[in-house]
């Protein structure tokens, strides 16, 4: 089993898809961790706007940690570098939470979707949108001396 993940994982680093590969699989972990407090939190009669607050502060702190150590092995230098990553990997997902919100009303309040179908679909667009952000400007290669 291990040969066959080394395989595949070596066949993905040749045509640089690995970290591609990471992100949409841990991608998919703090989508299914967002949606699952989502659910739960309108379950129990929580309004869709504080659900989703709730959905993606959760999500975001583990998505941080997975980022950082398995999909774009970061490794910082001194705390105030991990404090400085952390500032920058709020901000973008803070600015991804307003992409979040204005789908979401998009899609609940102007369209008349079910909470969980505008959920969903507004998943899809914050994935791509945290992957450019993470890729970019949070955990960009820095360069070697």
């Amino acid at each position: 089993m291990i040969t066959l993940f080394n395989r595949g994982k070596a066949l993905l680093e040749a045509h640089h898809l690995w970290n591609v590969f990471t992100y949409v699989f841990f991608g998919g972990l703090t989508t299914v961790v967002n949606i699952v407090v989502f659910a739960g939190a309108t379950h129990v009669g929580i309004s869709w706007q504080v659900s989703n607050f709730l959905a993606w502060l959760l999500s975001v702190l583990f998505a941080f940690v997975t980022n950082k150590l398995w999909v774009f092995n970061s490794h910082t230098e001194s705390f105030s570098a991990l404090v400085w990553e952390f500032a920058k990997f709020m901000f973008a997902r803070v600015v991804s939470l307003g992409i979040d919100y204005a789908c979401m009303f998009l899609f609940i309040n102007a369209i008349g979707w079910s909470n969980m179908v505008a959920k969903i679909l507004t998943q899809i667009v914050i994935i791509v949108a945290n992957y450019a952000f993470s890729k970019f400007i949070i955990f960009k290669n820095k360069p070697t001396d």
